[in-house]
C-alpha cells in the first residue's frame, strides 16, 4: 500500500512542479507536501533529502529573482534599471497571465516583457540613448527567461530527488 501513496505523492509533486512554469512556488509546495508525507510515513525521506531540496529551492528562487536584474546590469544598466527589471517582471507576469491566456507562455512572455519595458523606461528617463536603452531592456528580458529557466531546472531536480528517494530506502 505504501507504493500507492508514494506514487500519489509523486503525482501531486508533479502537479506542483507544473506551477513553477507559471513563476509560482511549486518547488516549495513539493517540499511542504513531502515533509508532511515524511511526518506521516517515517523512514521514507531523510532529513538530508529535505535539506537538499530546500537548498535547491532557495537557489532557484534567488536566481529567478536576480536574473532579470543581472541581465540588465550585464547589458550596461544601472541600479535603477536592475530594480525596475525585478518589479517589471512581477507585474508583467501577472498581466501576461491575464492578457495572454496561453498556459505558461502568457506568464513567461509577460514576465520578460515586463522586465524589459521597466528597464527601458528607467534607462530612457535617465537620459540614455534609445539604442543603449534597448540593449539594456533586452538584457533584462533575456535574463528573466534565464532566471525562470534556472528555477524550473531546480524544480525538476527537486522532483527527481524526491522520486529517487521515495523508492530507494
Amino acid at each position: 500500500m505504501i507504493y500507492f501513496w508514494l506514487i500519489l505523492l509523486l503525482i501531486v509533486n508533479a502537479f506542483w512542479l507544473g506551477l513553477v512554469f507559471f513563476s509560482l512556488p511549486g518547488s516549495w509546495l513539493m517540499i511542504i507536501t513531502t515533509i508532511l508525507f515524511a511526518l506521516w510515513q517515517k523512514n521514507i525521506f531523510s532529513v538530508y533529502t529535505i535539506i537538499a531540496a530546500i537548498i535547491l529551492a532557495l537557489v532557484g528562487e534567488i536566481l529567478e529573482f536576480l536574473a532579470g536584474a543581472g541581465g540588465a546590469k550585464a547589458a550596461g544598466g544601472g541600479k535603477k534599471a536592475m530594480a525596475a527589471a525585478v518589479v517589471g517582471a512581477i507585474i508583467g507576469a501577472i498581466i501576461g497571465t491575464i492578457i495572454i491566456p496561453i498556459p505558461i507562455f502568457g506568464t513567461l512572455i509577460g514576465s520578460a516583457l515586463g522586465a524589459a519595458i521597466a528597464a527601458l523606461i528607467v534607462e530612457r528617463k535617465a537620459g540614455k540613448e534609445m539604442k543603449q536603452s534597448l540593449k539594456i531592456a533586452t538584457g533584462a528580458g533575456l535574463g528573466r527567461f534565464a532566471g525562470l529557466g534556472a528555477k524550473i531546472i531546480a524544480g525538476v531536480i527537486i522532483w527527481l530527488i524526491f522520486t529517487a528517494a521515495a523508492f530507494i530506502n
